[in-house]
């Protein structure tokens, strides 16, 4: 099978793009690499200095200065990577609820995105790497070799957080992350659509081993006729 250098796989929130991400650059001995990431530690620091995530001025200067580094896990202890804030492991905080809810307050303002992408595409142009995010195939890496976009039902998209979550779904709760997902759905919009060139991948029903199988089943078909 012959490897893509640079694989995009976007999606909407909860579609299950960082899980399958994940899976296929170990799969394929690439870095795994969730933009995604860098947004919410921006969001993180933001709110833990409690500054005016409405002021994009202010947000842009914040994007500007932080250092943030994505690297290969340095703790045992199930997460896919490391996410460092000025040297400091962010990596679980990053997924807190408040983060959740602010983090495309911070993402959509063109300043903190293009200081993000530019750091991204630095990344992505390295190679053998699998990049995941929102517009990775249309905004980061529009030359990237494959380009993936990940469909969900916002009911399912709801059930995964709670899994990941580790929460009992109940009504209530789930009533909450389908809200919550709804509104970062409608703050994504902007950017939330899949390159012309891009292969739909309906997770519907489908476990990350098969989305996975799916993909390199897709490969060897693409490039073995």
């Amino acid at each position: 099978m012959l490897q893509p250098s640079v694989i995009a796989i976007d999606g909407p929130a909860g579609a299950g793009k960082s899980t399958l991400g994940a899976l296929l650059a170990s799969h394929l001995g690439y870095l795994y690499f969730d933009t995604g990431v860098m947004y919410r530690a921006l969001a993180l620091v933001a709110l833990q200095a409690r500054l005016d995530l409405h002021d994009e001025a202010e947000m842009a200067k914040l994007a500007y200065e932080v250092q943030i580094e994505v690297v290969a896990p340095t703790t045992d202890d199930g997460r896919q990577y490391t996410v460092l804030v000025n040297g400091e492991d962010v990596t679980w905080a990053i997924r807190s609820p408040e983060v959740e809810r602010n983090v495309s307050l911070v993402a959509r303002y063109p300043q903190v995105r293009r200081e993000m992408v530019h750091q991204q595409q630095q990344i992505g142009r390295r190679g053998n790497t699998v990049m995941v995010g929102r517009d990775i195939g249309t905004i980061v890496m529009p030359d990237a070799d494959l380009k993936i976009f990940l469909e969900a039902s916002l009911q399912e998209r709801a059930r995964r957080r709670a899994v990941e979550r580790d929460d009992d779904p109940d009504q209530t709760l789930m009533a909450q992350i389908q809200h919550d997902l709804a509104r970062r759905d409608q703050l994504d919009d902007h950017v939330l659509k899949p390159a012309d060139d891009a292969v739909i991948l309906q997770t519907d029903g489908l476990s990350p081993d098969d989305e996975l199988a799916w993909i390199l089943d897709y490969l060897e078909r693409d490039h073995n006729g």
